[in-house]
């Protein structure tokens, strides 16, 4: 069995893709590097069948009808065999120190005494050349040693789990069955977010591990497009409210449900600002529609949510 398996969904990403390709070969044969060509129309096809062939056993080309990023994170759980699991987009890459700390973490696991996810830092990239920026966790979690979310420290305020830093056990996101939406953005966050009562053990490697680039033009984080695409946003909030009853994980797991709601908090503000940005009746009448569903559904999460939230005003 492979250590990790990454996946790497494209869409027209010929210009940039073979950077964060050629950081994660730097894996060698432990790991595997599923290329989801997602429909491009440029030269992404060509180039991911170009590594299947140059490094067979590692790379693997996986052409698909256009189906969005979820759909290419998908294909990539479908076809996985690799221990752990780890989403890189074609624009970002990994550190090569960092990757081999990982993969030596994972190597000196004992069966049945693995992390559930492990948890690394991730670094802003700016295509301007602007300073980088770290996003670390070590105030959190100790550093290379397996603990349970009991033995956690409180995360910061703007502080959560995201797809670069998250990795998460296979077996894990398997169990969880959880199929990320097609055509629709911002799907990471549940991704994230949806396995996590399924985790009992987390590893914090206090290490740069993915380099996330900032300031490509059309990215998804830009904020013009967020306010554009207010609605998926929206979508993915509702359904990460709906996807499990944090009352009840607080008798169970209280420092995980602690986190979750406080990621929880984060999703229901930044979809109810960038609704309400778009100024139209439409966006607004979601709005308030999502805070019905949620009061409806868990009506004392909802009530947290809703006084610990500035955007509800």
């Amino acid at each position: 069995m492979k250590l990790m398996t990454f996946t790497v969904p494209c869409y027209n990403s010929a210009g940039y893709m073979s950077k964060c390709i050629d950081s994660l070969l730097k894996g060698g044969d432990e790991v595997e590097i599923l290329i989801i060509d997602d429909g491009s129309k440029d030269e992404t096809g060509a180039i991911a069948d170009r590594y299947e062939r140059e490094h067979p056993g590692i790379c693997k080309a996986i052409h698909q009808e256009n189906g969005g990023h979820g759909e290419g994170i998908n294909q990539g759980l479908k076809h996985a065999t690799g221990k752990f699991f780890k989403v890189v987009d074609s624009d970002d890459w990994v550190d090569e120190k960092a990757l081999r700390r990982v993969l030596s973490a994972i190597r000196g696991m004992k069966a049945g005494e693995e992390a559930d996810p492990i948890v690394c830092n991730y670094v802003y990239e700016y295509a301007d050349g602007s300073p980088s920026k770290p996003i670390c966790y070590r105030h959190v979690f100790p550093d290379g040693k397996i603990v349970r979310w009991a033995d956690t420290k409180p995360f910061g305020p703007s502080e959560y789990l995201t797809l670069h830093s998250a990795i998460y056990r296979t077996e894990i996101l398997h169990c969880c069955g959880r199929v990320l939406p097609k055509h629709i953005f911002y799907e990471d966050n549940l991704f994230v977010y949806d396995p996590l009562p399924l985790t009992e053990k987390v590893l914090y490697l206090d290490e740069g591990f993915y380099r996330y680039l900032i300031g490509r033009p059309g990215q998804s984080v830009n904020e013009a497009t967020m306010v554009k695409r207010w609605d998926h946003q929206m979508l993915v909030t509702k359904e990460i409210f709906k996807a499990h009853d944090l009352e009840a994980l607080r008798g169970k797991n209280p420092k995980l449900a602690r986190y979750m709601n406080h990621e929880l908090a984060l999703m229901m503000t930044i979809a109810t600002v960038f609704t309400r940005l778009n100024y139209t009746d439409e966006a607004e009448s979601e709005f308030k529609k999502l805070w019905a569903e949620a009061r409806a559904l868990y009506p004392k999460t909802a009530r947290r949510m809703r006084w610990r939230s500035i955007a509800f005003f």
